[in-house]
């Protein structure tokens, strides 16, 4: 039997189906090398094995996503705490070692001895209950809206190729009186055919705001065109289908907004994050997402740092003060925040006059929305601090 050690590292290469663990010592001599189902009791077997080994076991991590849930709850079941080393710093690490191959073990080794050498990665938490809510919902609402996008788009094609005049008359990614309008009439002759007045009842009978104005725009689109086009028929029966199932989804996105929002306001600091301008209940959930536990971050200048919103210096003999855009952060947070400080721009107030200040100054838009992005993380770092929320005029100090 082998003796057991003060401390090794494990390195985990995730996967879907499998994992492969790789445990170095101190020396970077590999103990033990498997591959693991991803299936709870093939990992406990494993654990067991590897913590035989000794007496500390430092863990790494190459995803901290969907396929490793398992893993790290194990973990954390245990009492072992895993850290996170990005894939961009394995595939670098890779290089420092013999060898071109490209397997799950060797991948598995080069995080674990990648693990031994740095020992500032971040760790990774099993998410509590409200996270891990707000995660799968944001997560959920994001690919329905990318099916919007979508959907909206191939309508746009299918209603261009029969009738181009009805298809620039509105816009049918905000106007549901135009997708109403789109389940019964999709053709000029169709529209012509209806007229302006009953088309009017047939609109306000399905609850469309402006019936009026609708079918007066739809009308006018269908005398300009009088051309029958080729394939009209089955692209209008496409054009309603899509316009019924985008309908569809529209309610769906309420009604996952309306959890959302009720799941977010569960946090004991929902009402200072949404307290401060641009940041609503869907941002707000997204920003917890994102950020994690945001007191887990030092200072406001940490958290910005996540969202690479600080500059990074890039000197080298005598050029100093080169600054460049970082390209290792988190691109969820940074644009949860600059959307938020985009949003919170469009009434007057601090945020916009700020801004204007950083155009005057000879700023382009960009720069001068993450420039306010970075001032909006020190107020949300000083209120989330001092449990307070946000107020226009700066609160006045006791004597």
């Amino acid at each position: 039997m082998s003796e057991r050690r003060t401390q090794v590292w494990a390195g985990v290469d995730a996967g879907k189906g499998h994992h492969w663990a790789a445990v170095v010592d101190e020396a970077g001599a590999t103990l033990w090398s498997k591959k693991i189902d991803n299936d709870e009791s093939a990992i406990l077997t494993a654990l067991g094995e590897i913590l035989d080994l000794a007496n500390a076991v430092h863990w790494a991590v190459d995803i901290s996503g969907t396929s490793s849930p398992l893993l790290l709850a194990l973990l954390a079941a245990h009492g072992q705490q895993a850290v996170y080393v990005p894939g961009r710093t394995v595939n670098r690490m890779s290089g420092a070692y013999r060898g071109e191959a490209k397997t799950d073990a060797r991948d598995a080794y080069v995080i674990a001895e990648t693990a031994r050498y740095r020992r500032d990665f971040t760790a990774i938490d099993v998410p509590a209950q409200l996270a891990a809510d707000l995660a799968l919902l944001t997560a959920h609402r994001s690919d329905l809206v990318a099916d919007r996008v979508r959907m909206i788009n191939r309508l746009r094609d299918a209603l261009t190729g029969i009738f181009p005049a009805l298809e620039r008359a509105f816009d049918y990614s905000s106007h549901k009186g135009a997708l109403v309008l789109l389940t019964g009439y999709q053709t000029p002759a169709a529209l012509r055919h209806r007229g302006r007045a009953r088309l009017t009842a047939w609109l306000a009978n399905r609850s469309v705001r402006g019936a009026d104005a609708v079918a007066a725009t739809a009308v006018e689109a269908a005398d300009a065109q009088r051309t029958v086009l080729p394939g009209e028929d089955i692209a209008a029966a496409i054009v309603a289908d899509l316009a019924t199932q985008i309908l569809a989804l529209d309610d769906r996105l309420k009604r996952i907004d309306k959890q959302i929002r009720d799941t977010f306001h569960t946090h004991p600091q929902a009402a200072i994050i949404e307290s401060l301008p641009g940041i609503g209940p869907i941002l707000g959930a997204e920003l917890i997402v994102a950020a994690g536990d945001l007191t887990a971050y030092a200072d406001a200048g940490h958290l910005a740092s996540a969202a690479g919103l600080v500059p990074v210096p890039r000197d080298s003999g005598r050029r100093t003060g080169n600054m460049y855009r970082p390209k290792r952060y988190s691109r969820r947070l940074r644009r949860v925040l600059y959307m938020s400080a985009q949003t919170s721009i469009i009434k007057d107030g601090p945020n916009r006059d700020f801004y204007l200040k950083k155009r005057t100054e000879g700023c382009k838009h960009v720069q001068a929305v993450i420039a306010l992005a970075r001032r909006r993380v020190s107020v949300l770092w000083a209120l989330l601090r001092d449990n307070r929320v946000f107020t226009p005029d700066p609160v006045t100090q006791a004597a």
